[in-house]
Parts: structure tokens; C-alpha cells; sequence
């Protein structure tokens, strides 16, 4: 493909409210499978909480909401029964024209990159992190088009960006990894992936016998928070707040973002499974959403030194014990609920 060879891909593009579940969505529906960013996220066992203090992203411990990236897209790969083609790069030269070739045949491209390097990025919202996903389809002369699911239209970056955002070096460093679906199934049966989606989830945050993982990691992080002031000095607390903050609101929705797609997901999945436990377990979850987002907005108001009389590290500390309690029971219940399916 030359420079002046121009192709643009009838892609829909979608807004989503997380990365890697949009982009799957968005490819799936290209090749003719509806589905919604809720039902992909649910099926992939997006949902997760880890919280790392011996793992620094930029300095700071690590805080994570979803699972590693890529694992949305290989479980529900392989619950749909679609195949996924994957490769990473040795230099930017062959990446880049891996992906020439591709969109030549009419073939959208899902790519993990780095956000710093992306220059329709606001800069306020450029930082170091290098699991990002978009579809690029199409391109004109030197510029690629690009569907970023969250941006509420298509973009278009240089290739000159473009190739440095796959070749972002640290943590997660994307090594110019690129991914086509192949091979899509004739009809489509959601129902298996949803019952192993919300297995996933729940063997994740509540049976995994590791303290930093699921609800126990929750409560770590509220112990640990409870004492930063006093033990790390104000001006450090605030910084390692401000990283679990952003990992919570700015990078694919976190804490209460991912709650309520995982409860959007639940309610679809009582249109497949009527079940009136997955209702409940849609609404608790809803629940829990909003007080992760209730301590958000009380950790935002602290790292901008606007405290009121009321917020505190203790506060937000018993919020997050609230959540690990109401998740607990939320979890519990959708065990039991997979566990009446077997035995119908």
C-alpha cells in the first residue's frame, strides 16, 4: 500500500466507556455479530480489583479495576468461537506495514497503544499508559483513521504517532501488538460465555487466596489507606491517592464505571437466563457502583486541597469497606445463581 493509495473501511464506530471491550464489540458487530460493549465486557471477566503497591506506574503503586489486557478478548474469542489473529513487532517499520497490509484487503485493525503518544489526546489526559485499545480503518495519504471508543467520534492520527504510540516504551509496552478477528462463527450463543464470564468474576474476587486480589484486596487498600497521612506525610498520600483515583476515573471508568457495566451485563444476561437473582445481583452491584464513585469524588476533592470538615482518609477508607461487603454478597449470589443452572 502507498502513501497515496487512500481506503476507508465502512466501520461503525461506537462510543464505549472502556477501551478493550469496545473495541471488541465494535469489530464483532463489523463482522456481523450484534452485540453490546455490556454483553462483550461480562463474557471477557472484565470485571477485577488489584491493588499492587510493589508494581509502580509512573512512580506509584499500581491500582487496577479489570483484568490484564487482551484476556477480554482472547475469553470471549474463545466463548463466541471467533479466532483472533495477534502479533507483535520488532521495529515500528514492519508493524506499520502489517497493518497497511491489512486495511488493503479491507481488514479493521484492533491495536494496543501507548495514550501519551496520541496527539487527539487532550494534553491534560496524556500520561504514561500503555494498554490502550482502537481500531484503525482506513487511511488517508500519511493519516490513519481511527476509531477510538472513547471519543464520541472517529479521529485521525499521523503515522508518525501512530507508530510511536505502538512502540511506547514501560509498563505494558505494546511492542506494536496488533489483532484482526478470523474465522466467525455461522450463529451466535452467548449463553455459555455468560455463565463463564460470571464464573470468572467471581472466582477472581472472591475465592482467589491472594491478599492484594478481589474484595480481600479492596480491604487491603482501605487498611493501607487508613494510615498514609500519618505515615507517608500528607503531600505523598495525596499523590498515591491521585494515582488510585486515575486509574479509577480516567483509565477505561475503574471502580464505579466497570460496576455498572458488569450490572448492565447481568441484565442482558436475565434476558438469556430468567432468572430474578440476576436482577437483584444487577441492582446491588448498581449499589456498590455508586459508593466506589461516592469515594472518587471525596479523594478528588483531597488531592485538589479542597477537603470539607468531613472528608478523610478514614472516610474514604469505610467506603471502600462498604463496597468489599457489598460486593462479597453480590458475588456469593451469582455463584449460587451458575450453581442452579448445573443443576437444571
Amino acid at each position: 500500500m502507498n502513501e497515496e493509495d487512500d481506503i476507508t473501511i465502512d466501520f461503525q464506530h461506537r462510543q464505549t466507556a472502556h477501551c478493550e471491550s469496545g473495541v471488541v464489540a465494535n469489530l464483532m458487530q463489523y463482522h456481523g455479530l450484534p452485540v453490546s460493549e455490556a454483553l462483550v465486557f461480562g463474557m471477557g471477566g472484565g470485571l477485577f480489583f488489584g491493588y499492587f503497591p510493589f508494581i509502580r506506574i509512573n512512580g506509584l503503586p499500581l491500582t487496577t479495576y479489570r483484568s490484564a489486557a487482551g484476556n477480554i478478548l482472547k475469553r470471549v474469542a474463545r466463548n463466541v468461537g471467533f479466532k483472533v489473529r495477534e502479533e507483535k513487532f520488532s521495529s515500528p517499520e514492519k508493524a506499520m506495514a502489517a497493518l497497511d497490509r491489512s486495511l488493503a484487503v479491507c481488514q479493521p485493525v484492533g491495536l494496543q497503544v501507548g495514550v501519551f503518544w496520541l496527539p487527539y489526546f487532550p494534553r491534560s489526559f496524556r500520561f504514561h499508559f500503555n494498554a490502550h485499545n482502537l481500531v484503525v480503518y482506513g487511511r488517508s495519504g500519511s493519516d490513519y483513521l481511527i476509531s477510538d471508543p472513547v471519543f464520541p467520534s472517529p479521529v485521525i492520527c499521523s503515522g508518525e504517532d501512530l507508530a510511536r504510540a505502538r512502540f511506547a516504551r514501560g509498563p505494558l509496552s505494546p511492542r506494536g501488538r496488533m489483532y484482526l478477528l478470523d474465522r466467525m462463527p455461522s450463529c451466535t450463543q452467548y449463553s455459555k460465555g455468560i455463565l463463564d464470564g460470571i464464573r470468572h468474576v467471581c472466582r477472581m474476587m472472591i475465592k482467589t487466596p491472594v491478599p492484594l486480589i478481589g474484595v480481600r484486596g479492596i480491604r487491603f487498600l482501605a487498611f493501607r489507606m487508613r494510615s498514609w497521612p500519618e505515615r507517608l506525610g500528607r503531600e505523598k498520600a495525596a499523590l498515591i491517592l491521585g494515582q488510585v483515583v486515575r486509574m479509577q476515573e480516567e483509565i477505561g471508568t475503574g471502580g464505579g464505571g466497570f460496576r455498572f457495566i458488569f450490572a448492565a451485563f447481568l441484565q442482558e444476561a436475565a434476558g438469556i437466563y430468567p432468572d430474578a437473582g440476576l436482577l437483584e445481583c444487577s441492582r446491588e452491584l448498581t449499589e456498590a457502583g455508586d459508593r466506589w464513585r461516592e469515594f472518587a469524588v471525596i479523594a478528588a476533592r483531597i488531592c485538589k486541597g479542597r477537603a470539607g470538615a468531613e472528608d478523610s482518609y478514614t472516610r474514604m477508607s469505610g467506603i471502600l469497606e462498604d463496597c468489599a461487603q457489598r460486593e462479597t454478597g453480590v458475588y456469593k449470589n451469582l455463584l449460587a445463581f451458575t450453581g442452579r443452572i448445573n443443576s437444571n
